[in-house]
Formats: C-alpha cells, structure tokens, sequence
C-alpha cells in the first residue's frame, strides 16, 4: 500500500502544533495550555468534542463488531449520536459560565469550587489519571494494530512510531493545538468514512444486494438483536452507557469550558451532532456490508484495514487509513492533555506550590511560569511513557476495554457533575458518597461479573450512585448561600 497519504498526514500534524506553539498566548500560561484561553468557535469545538469521544473503538472494534452480529450493533451505535448535543445542550452553557467565575479550566476546579472538599478533589483526579492512562493504553494498542496491519511493521515498532508522534505534538501544543488538530483529524474522519462507504456499495453492487448477500449467508444478522447474541436488556442498557451518563465524562465534558460564545455552542450542537451521526453510522454499516463483500474475517478487530486494503487503490487506502488514525490520535491527545491538567494544576499547583492560578504578566511569577511549564511537558511526556510500556502487551478486545474505562468515568463523576450544576441542594457528602458508591459498585459488578436482568453494570450503578448522592446531600451540611450566588445566581 502507498503510505505517503499517511506519512504526509503525521507530517502536517506536526507541523500545525509547531505552529500553534509559536503563536499562542503565554500571558496566562495555564489557561493557554489546559484550556486554550477559551475561544473555541463552533466548527472547533463540534470537532473536538466528536475527536474526543471517537476513538479506536469507533472507526475499527467497533465496525468490527458489527462485521460480527451485523445491523443490531448498528443500532446500537446510533445511540451515541446525541453525544455532542446532549453534553452541550444540558451542560454546555452552565458550565461555560461557570468555568469563567471560577476561572477554572479542569473538571476537578469545578468539583473544588462547587463543593469546597479536598477529598472530592483529590479522589477525583486521581481517578480521573487512573481512567485517562488506561484509555490511553487503548487507543495506544489500536493505533500500533493499524500501523502493523498497513505496513506489516512490528507491533512493537508501530507502537514506538505513534507514541512518539502523538506524545510528540500534545506535549509542545497543548489544547489550543489539541482542539485545531482534532477539528482537522474530525474532516479526515468524515472523508474516510465516505470513501470507504461508497467503494464498497459500489463494490457490492448497491445496498439492496448486500443485504440479500447477508441474508443468505445468515439472517439472524439483520435482525436487532442478531439472533439473540445482543440481549435486549442489553441494547437498553446503551441508552444510559452511550446515551445519558456521558454527562459524566470529563473529557467532553471540560469542553463545556473552552468555547467562545453562546452562538459557537449552539452551532457546534448542529455540527457536532451531523458529523457524529454521518460517522457512526456509515462506520458500523461499512462493517456490515464487509459481510458480503469479503466474508470470512475470523479477528473482527481486523475487518476494517483489511476492507479498506482490498477494496482501494494504495493512494486512497493511505486517506482512508488516516481516518481510524485521526480518531485514535484526537481521543489520545485529549486524554493526555486532560491527565496532565489533573496533575500539574489540580494537584502540583494547588497543594505543592499552593496557587491556584498563575500569570507571567506578573513579573515575580516568571519563574513559577517557568518551572511550571517545564514541569507540565514532562508530565505529558511521561504519561505517553507510562502508556507506551502499559501498552507492550496488547489486550485482545479494544471495544470492551474501552467500554470498561467510559463506565469508570461515568460511574464516578456522573452525579457531582449534572447534580453539581443543577441542584443547589448538592453538597460534599453527597458528592464523596456518589463517587465511592459509584465506583466499588462497578468494579464489583465488573470483576464479579454479576448479571442482573441482563443490564450493562452501569444501569445499576448509576441507580446506586444517584440514590447516595441524594441520601448524601440532606445528610450533610447544606450549602453555603456564598456557593449558591456563584453557581446558580445569573
């Protein structure tokens, strides 16, 4: 196959973070960094929101899975396309607001500022590190399979090559550089998508055909529940796991923080939920449809190179290889950028250095600004280390490992985030009580493998959560009418 495409691509990637990092504004150096001085218009911040959330398990584990039960997991994709409008709609403006009040730029200076507990923080954003590192491991392991599966390089190659180029530009560009180079990554997904989806409709001689080639090599594969290996307990579960709980997920939801104006939101609902929609299903789809066009494909994780390897020509193979290669890179970047937040500003500067925010237009901060910089790139660069040897010994299953990391989140910052803006009843009890209910509930279930009813471990975890977050809040301490004029008086 012709890896210039792909090759060209790394280049321009790097290139644009050079850029960006010539040009930022370093008067404040950590709202620049971790926020990107919060002026996202709408296309930015659609694109970065959609870049965040697809990932490995969007463009390649889980078109595998729909390679393997056929149209049920299509169904079940769909639901995740509100996720942009859904994370927005209900918290996108509060939290804008908010963010600015407080002039917070991390999920955990909102936890601080909205129920004032330092355990809340500091359980938080370390469980917020744990979760992130291992997502990255993830997207780590898919994006070393992609390079060895179009190159037949190495896994352990593949892997060094994209550690050092996605550690590379998000360490040097920070989050101005990670939200332009995701909006970017967002279009190659989108043309990714089209090409493939419409090569191999042709290719099969049009959808009707495809889906009689389907049928006859079995049925049950256009059935919902694809002959009852989706459970239907199961698909509703996907309305809270993919659906309702991603207000809970602090990588889409710190967006909420960075956008521009009221009119950027609402425009990037619009995009953000078109984009996503286009992506999600004519990804899952393609998977189906490899079913008739080269059936046979015993590891579902490889049905979509090997698609896109015999069915394009070596130049459109590269564009179309860039596409799962963006979504892996933009939710790695955003992922790393996130984590070093939660260190060096929720945790190195507010009870190592104790300062809460930090300018260089202040002269006797300069060498704060420094040190704090410094330290900031060796912390992203560290964590791509850490993930880079997590990552030597690849797990087999991406899509179910990646769905265990979006149920941590959930599970844990569900309650203090949605609860948090819109209950004023909400205090630290209820907060902490969530959090640890949440969390030893799922990873119970999780290892234990419990079934109830059928139902993915977050139905019943967050259930529990909620129920201990409101039990909680009228336990504890009301709070203070100081709290409420903040969070809840325009």
């Amino acid at each position: 196959m012709n890896l210039i495409p792909l090759l060209l691509y790394l280049v321009v990637m790097l290139y644009i973070t050079y850029r960006v990092g010539k040009n930022k504004n370093n008067n404040n150096f950590i709202e620049e960094y971790f926020i990107g001085g919060r002026s996202m218009g709408g296309v930015v911040l659609a694109m970065t929101i959609i870049a965040t959330y697809v990932g490995a398990s969007s463009f390649i584990s889980g078109p595998g899975m729909a390679y393997k039960l056929g149209l049920g997991w299509v169904l079940l994709a769909c639901i995740q396309i509100p996720t942009a409008f859904l994370t927005l709609g209900i918290l996108g403006k509060k939290m804008a607001i908010i963010g600015r009040r407080i002039n917070g730029v991390t999920i955990s200076d909102f936890l601080r500022a909205r129920y004032d507990n330092e355990l809340v923080v500091v359980l938080g954003s370390i469980a917020m590190v744990i979760f992130f590192i291992g997502a990255v491991v993830v997207q780590f392991v898919g994006g070393a399979r992609l390079l060895q599966s179009i190159s037949g390089i190495p896994y352990h190659w593949g892997l060094l090559i994209f550690v050092l180029i996605v550690t590379g530009y998000t360490t040097f560009g920070g989050f101005r550089a990670v939200t332009i180079t995701d909006a970017i990554q967002g279009f190659v997904m989108l043309l990714a998508t089209f090409i493939l989806f419409f090569v191999l409709l042709k290719k099969g001689n049009g959808m009707e055909n495809i889906i009689q080639n389907i049928a006859n090599i079995n049925p049950d594969l256009l059935t919902p529940t694809s002959g009852g290996n989706i459970p239907k307990p199961f698909i509703l579960s996907f309305w809270m796991l993919v659906g309702v709980a991603v207000l809970g997920l602090p990588p889409t939801s710190v967006r909420c923080m960075g956008f521009k104006d009221t009119k950027s939101m609402h425009n990037a609902m619009i995009i953000g939920t078109s984009v996503l929609g286009f992506i999600m299903i004519g990804m899952h789809l393609i998977g189906v449809m490899g079913i008739a066009i080269q059936p046979g494909i015993l590891i579902s994780d490889t049905a979509i190179p090997i698609l896109a390897l015999n069915s394009l020509p070596g130049v459109f193979a590269g564009i179309f290889i860039a596409g799962p290669l963006a979504a892996i890179m933009s939710t790695i970047d955003s992922l790393m950028i996130l984590s070093a937040g939660t260190i060096v500003k929720d945790l190195y500067l507010h009870y190592i250095l104790k300062m809460d925010t930090l300018s260089s237009e202040n002269n006797n901060n300069k060498i704060v600004v420094e040190k704090v910089r410094k330290i900031s790139l060796i912390t992203s660069f560290s964590i791509g280390i850490i993930a880079f040897l997590l990552a030597l010994n690849p797990p087999e299953f991406l899509v179910i490992l990646n769905l265990l990391f979006i149920a941590g989140q959930e599970a844990i910052f569900f309650c203090p985030i949605v609860f948090g803006l819109y209950w004023k009843r909400a205090n630290s009890t209820g907060a902490l009580s969530a959090m640890i209910i949440g969390f030893l509930s799922y990873i119970y279930l999780f290892i234990e493998k419990k079934d109830i009813f059928g139902l993915h471990p977050i139905v019943p975890v967050i259930f529990l959560a909620i129920i201990s977050f409101i039990i909680g809040s009228y336990v504890g301490k009301p709070t203070s009418k100081e709290k409420i004029k903040v969070f809840f008086e325009d």
